[in-house]
């Protein structure tokens, strides 16, 4: 989604980001446990499955992230022990961390758009609740995958794009298929007469924007009471729907 994926850049470097760093109430330091794990033994690869180390490396990362709920415990020296090789084996792979960390953040965002689809497929035909589902499972992924969640959408991965192998164009379109899930959901609740927006894309960019603060601000003030029914307040005011939709999960 150009939108999630312009924001995820805009917002490199912020601690203010959903399921930011408060959310791991023991991240470890880098190069402490997280890096310190054995090395473990791997086979060769036999010729011709290179792809397999590739993702070996990417699948090594999302460990290091998820145990360290730090992006800078992700290191080349880090992941080749993780995985079981020399550190210069990385480099066929990925040129460089930044490289790795864009491949991290990739197929997260595959396996938020997964997700939704998922949801989406089992929500039925009615267009407000296949809505809702969508909002709650994306609230849900961002619950279940705090670290990889603040990741996709900033944190401290963002490169120096002067000085690494990822681009603007790299960053340009990441979440996309995600916000078309998000915008049609919304777009067929206007066509049922379910919701008065004008504008579903659009508002479909709204919505997620409050959908991303909420999924925040859950995270670091977990002791706040919030109301049983915030997320369903938000996503029928900003989707405009024009009844009462389904309750907060």
């Amino acid at each position: 989604m150009e939108d999630i994926g312009t924001a995820a850049s805009a917002t490199s470097g912020t601690a203010a980001t959903p399921g930011s760093a408060a959310t791991s109430g023991s991240a470890v330091t880098p190069g402490t446990a997280a890096s310190a794990t054995p090395k473990r033994a791997r086979a060769r690869n036999r010729r011709g499955e290179g792809g397999r180390l590739r993702e070996d490396i990417v699948a090594a990362a999302v460990e290091l992230l998820d145990e360290a709920g730090d992006e800078r415990a992700i290191t080349l020296r880090s992941v080749a022990r993780r995985v079981g090789i020399a550190a210069p084996s990385i480099y066929p792979h990925f040129p460089d961390q930044p490289a790795i960390m864009l491949a991290v953040v990739q197929r997260e965002f595959a396996e938020l758009h997964d997700s939704l689809r998922s949801v989406v497929d089992k929500a039925g035909t009615e267009p407000r609740q296949r809505l809702y589902a969508v909002c709650h499972a994306y609230l849900d992924f961002a619950r279940t995958h705090p670290e990889r969640y603040r990741t996709m959408f900033g944190g401290l991965w963002m490169p120096d794009l002067a000085d690494s192998s990822v681009t603007d164009v790299d960053l340009a379109t990441l979440g996309d298929a995600s916000m078309r899930i998000l915008a049609d959901a919304l777009a067929d609740c206007a066509a049922a007469g379910q919701s008065t927006s004008t504008d579903p894309a659009g508002d479909a960019v709204a919505l997620w924007v409050g959908l991303h603060g909420l999924a925040h601000q859950r995270a670091v003030a977990d002791a706040f009471p919030w109301p049983r029914d915030i997320a369903g307040r938000i996503i029928a005011a900003l989707a405009h729907l024009d009844a009462p939709g389904a309750p907060d999960a």
